[in-house]
């Protein structure tokens, strides 16, 4: 099966399990309700959701219920942040996932109290769908460290110190792994902990995904230059305007391409113990690189 073919059909899996999950909270308002279901119907890569699944399937052959619930949770806590990224006092964007942000669609406060509820409702999820306590609780902590002050938002804040400033390759890139890289390696590390992965393992799977995560973001920031806004679905050139502390204006558009090809080499040799199990992760690192949204 093609590599496209395999994401494809990983993304009808996380949207089905999302689909499933929001029909059994009846219980939500109906106000929240809506936007919420707006939110999480957008036409999302799911990349971090499949990345749970086959880290699982890597050490356990196959994604089971736990993963399954794992990459649902991560990618509502995804969706947050992006709802909470597009706010006027953030990134102040119209557009995202090729539709309007939940602020432009509803307004900005239901938008921020959808964000509010996915973060939540992702943790409600880990807390009681999981199948036992102690796996539960490790990827609870994976998730709270990699989306909190340790992790996305502090990375986010310093983005946001970062606009119209001097900011060098060092600090730029620690800005990246806080602000994406870091939660590429929960993803990989929910899949593994779900799958019942030793430390060796997990430190493997750690290493891949951080990796993976940071040549994500630098392909972000190339697309950002050289895409339409139609191919982003988000509005494009958007990090020049605003002043944004990216790869390419920091260190040129040919360093910023050769660093993320290293990195999605360096991933795939993370991988090497796993042998011809890791195949699709190993194409998924080069995928990311060459992907035009």
């Amino acid at each position: 099966m093609k590599f496209t073919q395999q994401l494809e059909q990983k993304v009808r899996l996380v949207n089905k399990v999302i689909e499933q999950i929001l029909t059994q909270t009846g219980w939500i308002e109906r106000e929240l309700a809506e936007p919420v279901r707006y939110a999480l119907a957008g036409p999302g890569k799911r990349v971090r959701g499949s990345l749970v699944l086959w880290a699982c399937e890597i050490i356990s052959d196959k994604a089971n219920s736990d993963a399954r619930t794992a990459a649902a949770a991560i990618e509502m806590v995804h969706t947050y942040s992006l709802i909470h990224d597009d706010l006027p006092s953030m990134d102040n964007d119209d557009y995202r996932r090729g539709r309007l942000t939940c602020h432009k669609k509803f307004d900005e406060a239901t938008a921020i109290l959808t964000g509010d509820s996915l973060l939540t409702l992702a943790f409600e999820l880990l807390a009681k769908q999981i199948s036992k306590p102690a796996v539960a609780v490790r990827l609870i902590a994976e998730l709270a460290e990699a989306a909190g002050p340790a992790g996305m938002t502090a990375g986010q804040m310093a983005d946001l110190r970062a606009e119209n400033k001097k900011t060098n390759q060092k600090s730029l890139n620690r800005i990246h792994v806080n602000k994406t890289a870091k939660m590429f390696r929960c993803a990989a590390a929910m899949g593994a902990i779900s799958g019942g992965a030793n430390e060796k393992q997990l430190k493997r799977l750690r290493e891949y995904g951080l990796k993976i995560g940071l040549g994500f973001q630098i392909a972000d920031d190339i697309l950002d230059v050289r895409s339409t806004s139609e191919e982003l679905g988000k509005t494009s050139g958007k990090d020049a305007k605003q002043g944004k502390a990216t790869y390419p204006a920091i260190v040129g558009m040919e360093k910023s391409l050769r660093h993320a090809e290293k990195l999605a080499n360096e991933a795939v040799a993370a991988l090497e113990p796993f042998g011809s199990k890791a195949e699709t992760l190993c194409q998924l690192a080069t995928e990311l690189l060459n992907r035009s949204r």
